[in-house]
């Protein structure tokens, strides 16, 4: 990777800490992993934090360490796009428990010297949050002009305006919620068990035994990547089209296209992600309900605001339905925030906010120009 600052710098810092956490419990040291692009201005007023969703990382526009792909957001963040390098700080941190470099369930465990598994401490989405908050400390950025992200990005998001709502000039808000409903739940809960019921789970202690419970992980992948989609995208991508032959093999093999596709899906996930990592993440995603954090009504939660929000939803996501977004605009409202909100039409269900999009990229260079003018 370059050394122009333009061009994303790879870093990891250790924080003392102790980070205290929504479980009660404590974390100490507090490790974040983060890639920034561009330069913090002398008045401190660039700065926009990207949070990344369930299975994504801080490798935002540069090449991932493991695969070798793009940034996972390379059409939003890079010279010429909304976000870019020549006007902005950027900055994108791992979330805590994920897997590639921040405080997780495969980090060392001061007290023992080994590997935390599933004594690693549960974590939510403000927890998160908080860990942002400190590396952004460390960076010295007191504001950000903006905390932008997608799906759990965008809930980060809502939890930043919410919880450090001084330092937050804007926040975008894309196919995302104010919390995590039964449904969501309960597909997260068919691939914890997928997990857990591998056997080379061995209760989380698989480190160094050289076979992870990949054929679990595999599986819920599979489960959540359907989410991520659209009936009408699967159908116009697959319908009932056979892979590489011209019958029914009247067995078990991959028949259908779609059954190759979210095989592959799951098999290329193992070899980039974290199975008790997984765990830890979807678990922060289902106990994320905003309104509970502040009285049971959404609106306290930004009450008093100065942020001005962008709440963007897809007609075809069915994981976070425009309903869901309705739900916080209405907070928003409620609260006498400044909101704006937009449906975007996609064939690309829940995952079209990392796609080809153009509409998107418009939305989120008016509003972020708008506040820079």
């Amino acid at each position: 990777m370059t050394d122009d600052p333009r061009f994303g710098l790879a870093r990891h810092v250790t924080l003392p800490g102790p980070l205290a956490l929504d479980g009660g419990g404590r974390l100490s040291p507090v490790e974040i992993a983060y890639e920034t692009y561009g330069t913090l201005d002398a008045g401190g007023t660039n700065a926009i934090l990207v949070c990344h969703a369930l299975t994504g990382d801080q490798h935002v526009a540069s090449a991932h360490p493991k695969t070798g792909k793009p940034g996972w957001w390379t059409r939003m963040v890079g010279a010429g796009k909304p976000i870019d390098p020549a006007r902005h700080f950027i900055v994108c941190a791992n979330v805590l428990g994920s897997c590639l470099g921040s405080s997780r369930p495969a980090s060392t465990d001061p007290a023992t010297g080994r590997p935390y598994g599933m004594s690693f401490p549960v974590i939510t989405v403000r927890d998160m949050v908080r860990a942002q908050a400190m590396l952004l400390d460390h960076l010295g950025v007191a504001v950000l002009e903006a905390v932008v992200g997608g799906s759990m990005g965008g809930m980060q998001a809502l939890e930043w305006a919410a919880t450090f709502h001084d330092r937050v000039r804007a926040a975008i808000v894309i196919a995302s919620a104010a919390r995590h409903s039964a449904q969501n739940i309960a597909f997260h809960e068919v691939g914890r068990q997928a997990i857990m019921a591998d056997p080379n789970w061995r209760g989380g202690a698989y480190y160094g035994a050289g076979d992870p419970p990949s054929a679990g992980l595999a599986v819920a992948r599979m489960a959540a990547h359907i989410t991520y989609l659209s009936e009408a995208g699967l159908t116009e991508k697959f319908g009932r089209r056979l892979q590489d032959r011209g019958a029914k093999g009247f067995g078990f093999d991959a028949d259908f296209q779609v059954e190759s596709y979210l095989r592959h899906q799951g098999i290329s996930f193992t070899d980039r992600f974290d199975a008790n990592s997984y765990l830890y993440i979807t678990r922060a995603l289902d106990y994320f309900d905003l309104a509970e954090e502040h009285g049971g009504l959404l609106a306290n939660a930004f009450r008093g605001s100065a942020t001005r929000f962008c709440v963007v939803s897809f007609d075809t996501d069915w994981l976070y339905p425009t309903a869901e977004s309705r739900t916080i605009v209405h907070a928003l409202n409620a609260a006498g925030a400044q909101v704006s909100f937009v449906e975007l039409s996609s064939p690309f269900g829940h995952d079209a906010f990392l796609l080809d999009v153009p509409e998107l990229n418009q939305v989120v260079d008016g509003f972020i120009r708008a506040g820079e003018a």
